[in-house]
């Protein structure tokens, strides 16, 4: 299993961004696909994840309202709407795939995409 992520880049304050996080190799129809970010010098955190069957989602407190987690199983993607984002945001996201559980925590994840950098400027 492969897990490519996109999306990232440098915006000001304010803007927004949407990354991507397509999975190959296999498909998934229980468990969760999630986001982490990991600033410098920061351990990596919980951002959002959503369960591939229904539409449950959870978010980290400090982007709820900003940002809006959301997948399409037919293209085995999932994605990571960033809006009013923050110079806080700058971090390197990495995009998960837990085949169980709902992927509040690092240790549910089985696959991991590389990271994408998240910069934003004041």
């Amino acid at each position: 299993v492969q897990l490519q992520a996109s999306g990232g880049g440098l915006v000001q304050a304010g803007g927004s961004l949407r990354l991507s996080c397509t999975a190959s190799g296999r498909t998934f129809s229980s468990g969760s696909m999630g986001w982490f970010r990991q600033g410098p010098g920061k351990e990596r955190e919980f951002v959002a994840a959503i369960r591939w069957s229904g539409s449950s989602a959870s978010y980290a407190d400090s982007v709820k309202g900003r940002f809006t987690i959301s997948r399409d199983n037919a293209k085995n993607t999932g994605y990571l709407q960033m809006n009013s984002l923050k110079p806080e945001d700058t971090a390197a996201y990495y995009c998960g795939v837990a085949t169980w559980g709902w992927g509040l925590a690092r240790t549910e994840y089985d696959y991991w995409g590389q990271g994408t950098q998240v910069t934003v400027s004041s």
